[in-house]
């Protein structure tokens, strides 16, 4: 993942969430930031094959260059890769035989936009949905149309960022919504925290503690047994193909002792945000894991171990108080963070704030407002994207 292509592009990425909220693909948006210069297609097939294998997950390219995407039209990408092309595009003649050859190839194709006029006859076929911007669906009546219009093909909805959208996009009939509904998640709710906390979050917090204190073994141990279920996925996460251990774990103890102290409170603050059982709050779960290994990721080179966890604990952190539905101010209160992560989640500042705009950007910000954070934490586009990178197939393997 080092082609260079990851030094001419800005990525951005963010989910397409299905009618379940569960995250169907990953959208990866890919934008020139020298509009007027020739991009490799080959070098970003090859770069997105590293993360998204033929036989692995889906993810749909986005890709902000004509050039670039007539280039990729022209090839054979794996059957997982889906691709959006925009309305001009896919009413020009030029590109119809390569549309109809890629949908024959199995791939999935998304109609951006809608067009002025009807597709030719022989490619509307070609695309499975459309992609609706949600600032056009506003117009639309509450049947869903305007008066005498049909829809020949599913849509999905973008521009999507708060919960009420997300509902809204389903209610008229949408197959997927692209985007972050995190904005209004949290409206309306009780909190979760106290009293009212699921027994497995009360021994994750407990346990996150212990490990901050270094308690001994033993104790840690017991609080595991507790909780039957998150044994059971502590077991299975040190047995994963993610640590490639040559045997197989079997008690809490040398699970424990294999992973150590600091990577026991990684794996806690990762279930600490996956633990919920709302599904509205799923694609608020799985930004805040890539959100952690993306800070994480930013950090390597520059930083010792130490401040790399803090930046991934900041990360994972990052969306605490929509997932438990309090201020920052509250939660951490109740779990043990660093000072400088504190700083940053509960004041807006401190040493580690840059790169939470960074990622904040990354998720499925301008290529203007990611090359800007990149620079203010002087970073270069190459050492983003690669990062970037890194952590979307580090979150595929934890998954």
């Amino acid at each position: 993942m080092d082609a260079s292509i990851l030094g001419q592009i800005a990525l951005s990425y963010s989910p397409i969430i299905d009618r379940e909220r569960n995250v169907m693909a990953t959208r990866l948006t890919v934008a020139p930031l020298n509009p007027g210069q020739r991009l490799a297609v080959d070098e970003l097939l090859e770069t997105v094959s590293g993360v998204w294998p033929a036989d692995g997950s889906r993810v749909s390219l986005s890709v902000r260059s004509e050039s670039l995407l007539a280039d990729l039209l022209a090839v054979q990408p794996t059957a997982n890769v889906i691709i959006e092309i925009p309305k001009f595009m896919a009413s020009d003649p030029v590109h119809r035989d390569d549309i109809l050859k890629l949908a024959a190839n199995g791939n999935m194709l998304l109609l951006s936009g809608r067009p002025d006029l009807p597709l030719p006859r022989e490619v509307l076929p070609a695309f499975r949905y459309s992609i609706i911007d949600l600032a056009d669906d506003r117009r639309l009546h509450e049947n869903g149309l305007p008066a005498g219009v049909q829809r020949s093909i599913g849509f999905f909805q973008d521009g999507v960022h708060s919960l009420a959208d997300m509902e809204g996009a389903f209610r008229r009939g949408a197959i997927a919504v692209l985007g972050w509904p995190m904005d209004d998640v949290v409206q309306g709710k009780a909190s979760r925290t106290g009293s009212a906390t699921r027994p497995d979050l009360q021994v994750t917090i407990e346990l996150i503690n212990l490990v901050d204190d270094e308690a001994p073994l033993p104790q840690i141990e017991a609080a595991l047994k507790r909780d039957p279920t998150l044994a059971y996925k502590l077991m299975r996460y040190i047995n994963s193909p993610l640590f490639g251990l040559r045997v197989e774990i079997s008690s809490f103890t040398h699970a424990v002792m294999m992973l150590g102290y600091q990577r026991l409170k990684r794996w806690l603050a990762l279930l600490l945000v996956t633990a919920g059982n709302d599904v509205n709050l799923r694609p608020v779960m799985f930004a805040a894991v890539r959100r952690g290994l993306l800070m994480e990721a930013l950090a390597e080179g520059t930083a010792d171990e130490t401040m790399r966890s803090e930046m991934f604990i900041c990360g994972v952190f990052s969306l605490l108080d929509r997932i438990f539905q309090q201020p920052f101010a509250e939660l951490l209160k109740t779990i043990p963070v660093p000072e400088q992560v504190v700083r940053a989640l509960a004041h807006g500042d401190g040493p580690y704030m840059g790169s939470l705009e960074l990622v904040r950007a990354i998720e499925g910000g301008t290529m203007h407002d990611i090359r800007e954070h990149a620079e203010q934490s002087m970073l270069d586009m190459r050492t983003v994207n690669r990062a970037l990178l890194k952590s979307l197939s580090g979150a595929l393997q934890l998954s």
